[in-house]
């Protein structure tokens, strides 16, 4: 069985990967209802059966435009948080680097997955499933940095750590609203300004 010529599986994956760029930034906007093969194509500049290729459903194509928003997140928000250690200083770093991801449009409709998870977090199937469970798994990592933030002093012994995270996210949903609506890097450093109150702490001693 001979195999695929290396040049032809790399052309295919940087075309899958610029299909995926123009569908997450279409999702942001639209949301993930409104991507269909017909208009992704039309943002591509590509046919309905070149599409077809890569993926063969809506449903298919909606789950690769998630984990393509999944490996973009990861790289503009996680990865950075994660090399300053766990606690208090780690939840800091996140935060600013969401708030740094939505002022500077990563997504043109903002957080792929505040704008994603209000549209279809209450749908059946494995998109919502899928959705539900990326947003429980955020909530669950920010309560236990919390927690080992408590158990290290570095916040009040007698913190509510789910009540703080609800709280925490709360701001980062508040803040990607405003800023969707009004541009203004203001409500971006007032939700930083919440997270330290809520942390207990002042600008400049969040370490």
């Amino acid at each position: 069985m001979t195999s695929a010529p290396r040049g032809t599986r790399s052309d295919g994956q940087r075309s899958r990967g610029a299909i995926l760029a123009a569908a997450t930034a279409l999702a942001s906007v639209d949301g993930l209802s409104g991507l269909t093969i017909g208009r992704l194509a039309a943002r591509a500049g590509m046919s309905k059966s070149g599409l077809y290729a890569h993926f063969g459903s809506k449903e298919e194509l909606q789950l690769a435009a998630i984990a393509e928003a999944e490996a973009v997140f990861e790289r503009e928000v996680l990865a950075p948080a994660r090399e300053q250690p766990a606690g208090v200083r780690r939840i800091c770093a996140q935060t600013d680097a969401y708030l740094d991801y939505l002022e500077r449009r990563v997504f043109p409709g903002g957080c792929f997955f505040a704008a994603t998870s209000a549209e279809l977090g209450g749908h059946e199937g494995a998109v919502g499933d899928r959705l539900r469970a990326l947003n429980a798994a955020a909530l669950r990592d920010l309560v236990e940095q919390l927690r080992i933030a408590r158990d290290a002093e570095e916040i009040d012994a007698t913190s509510d750590v789910e009540q703080l995270a609800f709280e925490i996210d709360a701001l980062m949903l508040a803040a990607h609203s405003a800023f969707l609506l009004f541009s203004d890097g203001a409500d971006l450093d007032r939700a930083r300004q919440g997270v330290l109150a809520r942390l207990g702490r002042n600008r400049g001693l969040e370490s």
